[in-house]
């Protein structure tokens, strides 16, 4: 071999090693980022808001389009934050709703004059302070007793009725016969578990320390027991009205349940949300459990219903119906944040793709030029792809101002299941399962319409097992979370203005 094959033979292979070498380093600027961004998740602020101070923009067009868009926008102007005296007025009113009373203490009859001894005459009283006092819940054994009546004519000798009659008086059913359980026990369990995510191993050792020894699995037959009988057909009606709204969110999530036939304890089953966006008059949602996240249950769910569908990229959802699809532009916007180079200390780096990416999904511009653009940040790289794969449902907001950007308003609702869920990890039972889609549902709902969630499901444990709703079903829309049949316990006293002004 010659040496000028030679010299050919080594540039070749520096070359090569050299493309190694490159490789290499892109992937270690990759995994830098990835580390970066997992711990900016974990420890940096949770919002996605845009950070503005000190961004460039690459691009001329993007301040032009903005400039372009905000021409006849009436200008903003955004005040610094300063701390600012309490209102007049303030404490009184954030403290209307709560009884009050006076605790006085009074000057002793023989007391005299510190300096000269003299007489004390009472000239008027001054307000000290204002405290407010816990008064600890209390537990009580109520017997349910009614009287009973005898005929004074039947039975006795020449009488029609041969033998005796006896009349008792009339008592309401109970929430579950043959049990200590009543509705307000049971409403406050459930407010309890799936309003404040307290799992029922806590809440069990919360009643022992009241004195009542009731169990974890008392309370899941409870719960389960009493959404079956009585809250299943308002949970029903619900998911009815939701399919009449024209505007709707969509989103699923991840459940374990232990003891599902034929599967595995370790297997996903999913808890899927459906919500009515904020522009319809029905503010409602509906959880439903299943095992599956396929196409076919999203069908079951969806029925006929064609008006618009706002979700995420799950390819579930493509052909679930005949709705129209709408995408959620904050999940393309996350994408693109995903993908801005940060430096050691987490913060974002000025002049990024990804930035100017996040920048024309603030404006409201389609980013054609830029997703052909070649990259070595895989992020930018799997941002770019998703906002053109997508485009056709992410500009669906342009057909009818009622269709939000985002579908905020639906993982919303799925948050406090989902951070429950941390709490109690896992449903023993589909039962239990179907007993928490029907309990988020009705809670969430109530939320949605500021009714005090405990008092509502006090309520309907009071009247459900009492209103012939199987005979008449057309007495459950009294009973929905936004009729205006249900009485003012139910509703949430909101009485507090000033405390809540910015």
């Amino acid at each position: 071999m010659t040496e000028a094959e030679e010299l050919l033979k080594l540039r070749a292979l520096l070359a090569e090693k050299e493309q190694v070498i490159e490789e290499q380093r892109i992937q270690i600027d990759n995994m830098i980022q990835a580390l970066l961004h997992a711990r900016k998740k974990m420890f940096g602020a949770s919002s996605e808001r845009t950070q503005m101070d000190g961004q460039m923009s690459l691009f001329e067009s993007v301040q032009e389009l903005a400039r372009e868009l905000l021409k006849e926008q009436k200008k903003i102007s955004v005040k610094s934050y300063e701390k600012t005296p309490r209102k007049s007025g303030v404490r009184e009113e954030m403290l209307s709703g709560i009884p009050k009373e006076i605790e006085e203490y009074i000057i002793n009859e023989e007391e005299t004059c510190p300096k000269c001894g003299g007489s004390l005459k009472i000239i008027g009283k001054q307000i000290v302070r204002v405290e407010v006092e816990w008064i600890p819940a209390k537990l009580k054994v109520k017997q349910i007793v009614r009287q009973v009546a005898k005929c004074e004519q039947c039975g006795k000798k020449g009488s029609d009725n041969k033998t005796p009659v006896f009349v008792k008086a009339n008592v309401p059913s109970p929430v579950l016969s043959h049990s200590l359980s009543t509705p307000s026990l049971v409403a406050q369990i459930m407010y309890q578990k799936f309003a404040m995510g307290l799992p029922c191993n806590r809440l069990e050792k919360d009643w022992f320390r009241m004195g009542l020894v009731l169990t974890r699995a008392d309370m899941a037959y409870w719960i389960i027991r009493c959404s079956e009988e009585w809250l299943t057909p308002i949970y029903q009606k619900i998911h009815e009205q939701l399919l009449s709204c024209e505007v709707l969110h969509m989103d699923e999530t991840r459940i374990q349940c232990n003891k599902e036939e034929g599967r595995k304890a370790s297997s996903d089953s999913f808890m899927w949300v459906m919500r009515s966006a904020a522009s319809e008059a029905v503010q409602a949602a509906y959880f439903h459990y299943s095992t599956s996240r396929s196409t076919e249950v999203a069908s079951r769910l969806i029925g006929n219903y064609n008006g618009y569908l706002i979700t995420d990229a799950y390819s579930g959802y493509n052909k679930a119906g005949s709705y129209i699809r709408c995408m959620c532009w904050a999940h393309c916007r996350r994408y693109f944040i995903e993908s801005i180079p940060l430096d050691n200390n987490g913060k974002e780096i000025p002049g990024s793709k990804g930035a100017e990416g996040r920048e024309y999904i603030n404006l409201l511009f389609q980013i054609e030029k830029t997703s052909s653009m070649h990259t070595t940040n895989e992020k930018l790289t799997e941002a770019l792809t998703y906002a053109t794969n997508q485009r056709k449902y992410l500009e669906t907001f342009l057909e009818d101002g009622r269709i939000p950007l985002s579908n905020n308003l639906c993982e919303a609702n799925i948050k406090p299941f989902a951070t429950a869920r941390r709490a109690w990890l896992f449903v023993d039972t589909p039962k239990g399962a179907k007993a928490n889609a029907v309990l988020y549902t009705l809670v969430e709902t109530a939320k949605a319409n500021k009714l005090d969630v405990y008092e509502y499901l006090k309520y309907l444990l009071e009247v459900m097992p009492n209103n012939n709703h199987l005979q008449h079903p057309e007495v459950l829309n009294r009973y929905l979370p936004w009729s205006k049949e249900l009485p003012e316990q139910c509703r949430l006293q909101v009485k507090h203005k000033k405390c809540f002004n910015k």
